[in-house]
């Protein structure tokens, strides 16, 4: 990971006095290269489930992708399969029960595949809602046939009733009423779909197919950051309370609607997936930085992020798909959809909640030195300046248990695993938190190292004539650039810039009234 740089005090003070002094300025020298912002490491293939890895790797050698661009959407497909069939109990003697539901975006710019790489990803859980709406169409036709039998039966019934009672037969009136008591006892509620993906539903609507789908969905949006902005807009403050509370897992809700009645959501559990460009993720960064209602903590509860520094050079690879290594990847999600507690050695909860698993005392360990260090650092003052990046990080506390959970599961419908969660299935976890916070730290960059994306954005705007010789702070904050939009952020800019030796900062008198402006590198005015 590339070391973050900031101006330091002393230098922006020399370029930027702020006590009206001038001083003479050295010459001009050659323009130094400006500090990168995150560097994020590509995904290893040795992080994936065994059972798993083929499929997942064929896809992006094929599509010529990154691997996280795959991965982390099929890590929240494994998520949204489980649901809340098992939860996971990550601590020895705590009833604290995580829901292994999990969201997740995968960022990059446009035309890098990341729709196809999300569509890829998500083929199992189509193929299962596939062989569901199957099973729901031979359901319902047998439900068609039962009514119209029990309704005959009924009629039927209903005719010797009148009958027996016609002729003042008691004995056939009771036996026809039995018979008519059978009848009407023999009819059911229709049968339902099973679910597994939503794209664009209402949350009315939303509740109503959860309410039909206890163990949970998976919603995908192919632009999230779109998505994540109307949770901003005035009037969807019910809409982003209820995503907020879905994110957990195992918390229900409830909506009262005039007109609609009420509607009872017993077990509130989603995952989400979806794909972002950067350049629409700043705004709602911004938010959460700022503090308004963006610091909910929505956008932090996308833990699984991929936002890999480059989509990688593109091979021409025409080839058929890895058949048996999909067959194989499909064969785990089709178990995990069909899991039966007993049989995993998941325990059952006394209160009837959702049946459990914990870590194996191997696990238990590792897990505990990892969450020793992790509460270390969020109640140390190493975060306090960073407040966003803080809250997606004490998420984390959840994330590890759920991914442990997940990939233990699916070692275990591979043949490999099974009992308490392994090992194996926990150091992958944790070495999953290690990538994705690197990852994670190039959304909060402009909170962990603000001048440095500040200064890029000045740089494009130089490079590009926007910016000329003689410009001011309020000149370029008036134009309300992404990223440029408040004279502190510009100023932390500009010193990055003027410490790689790009412009410098004068103090003139206009009017009488003095006046800062930015003085360019020569090679931007046609110098030398």
């Amino acid at each position: 990971m590339t070391a973050q740089v900031q101006p330091t005090a002393t230098a922006l003070r020399e370029y930027f006095p702020t006590d009206g002094s001038s001083r003479e300025r050295p010459t001009w020298g050659k323009r130094g290269a400006l500090p990168e912002t995150t560097s994020a490491p590509e995904l290893s293939p040795g992080l994936l489930p065994e059972g798993l890895r083929p499929w997942l790797c064929d896809v992006a050698e094929r599509v010529s992708i990154p691997l996280a661009f795959v991965a982390c959407p099929a890590i929240v497909a494994l998520s949204a399969v489980v649901g809340r069939q098992v939860g996971m109990r990550p601590a020895r003697q705590d009833d604290w029960t995580v829901i292994p539901n999990t969201w997740g975006m995968i960022v990059g710019r446009p035309g890098v595949m990341k729709s196809a790489a999300v569509s890829e990803a998500l083929r199992p859980l189509r193929r299962l809602e596939a062989i569901a709406d199957e099973q729901f169409e031979r359901e319902k036709i047998e439900g068609e046939i039962s009514a119209i039998s029990n309704t005959s039966r009924a009629d039927d019934a209903k005719d010797r009733i009148k009958a027996a009672i016609k002729a003042s037969n008691k004995t056939d009136q009771l036996a026809a009423e039995a018979d008519y008591r059978a009848a009407k006892g023999g009819e059911s509620e229709p049968p339902t779909a099973r679910r597994f993906l939503t794209s664009d539903s209402t949350v009315e609507k939303l509740g109503a197919l959860l309410n039909e789908n206890p163990r949970g969905l998976c919603v995908c949006r192919d632009e999230l950051a779109g998505w994540l902005a109307q949770m901003d807009r005035q009037g969807n403050e019910g809409s982003r309370e209820f995503f907020l509370e879905a994110w957990n897992g195992d918390g229900s809700f409830t909506y009262d609607r005039i007109g609609r009645g009420t509607l009872k959501i017993p077990a509130l559990t989603l995952s989400i997936i979806g794909s972002a460009q950067p350049g629409k993720l700043v705004s709602l960064i911004d938010g959460a930085i700022a503090g308004n209602m963006g610091a909910d903590g929505l956008l932090q509860r996308m833990q699984v992020v991929a936002w890999p520094d480059s989509p990688g050079e593109w091979r021409e690879v025409d080839r058929w798909p890895d058949k048996d290594g999909r067959d194989r990847a499909f064969a785990i999600y089709q178990g995990l959809d069909q899991i039966d507690p007993a049989a995993i050695g998941a325990i059952k909860d006394e209160y009837g909640l959702v049946p459990y698993l914990r870590f194996a005392d191997d696990a238990q360990e590792l897990f505990s030195a990892w969450r020793r260090e992790l509460e270390g650092r969020l109640r140390s003052n190493d975060l306090k300046t960073t407040p966003a990046f803080e809250s997606h990080i004490a998420k984390y506390r959840s994330l590890l248990p759920s991914l442990a959970l997940i990939f233990h599961l699916a070692d275990t419908f591979a043949g490999f695993a099974g009992g308490p969660v392994s090992l194996e299935a926990t150091k992958k976890a944790a070495a999953w938190t290690e990538f994705l916070e690197i990852h994670a730290r190039k959304l909060y960059v402009r909170e962990l190292s603000p001048g440095i994306p500040a200064a890029h954005a000045i740089a494009d705007k130089i490079s590009a004539g926007a910016i000329t010789d003689g410009a001011t702070i309020r000149e370029i904050s008036e134009h309300d650039w992404s990223g440029l939009k408040s004279a502190a952020t510009i100023r932390q800019g500009l010193g990055v810039l003027a410490q790689a030796g790009w412009i410098r900062a004068e103090k003139t008198a206009n009017n009488g009234r003095p006046s800062e402006i930015i003085r360019l590198h020569p090679e931007f005015r046609g110098g030398a």
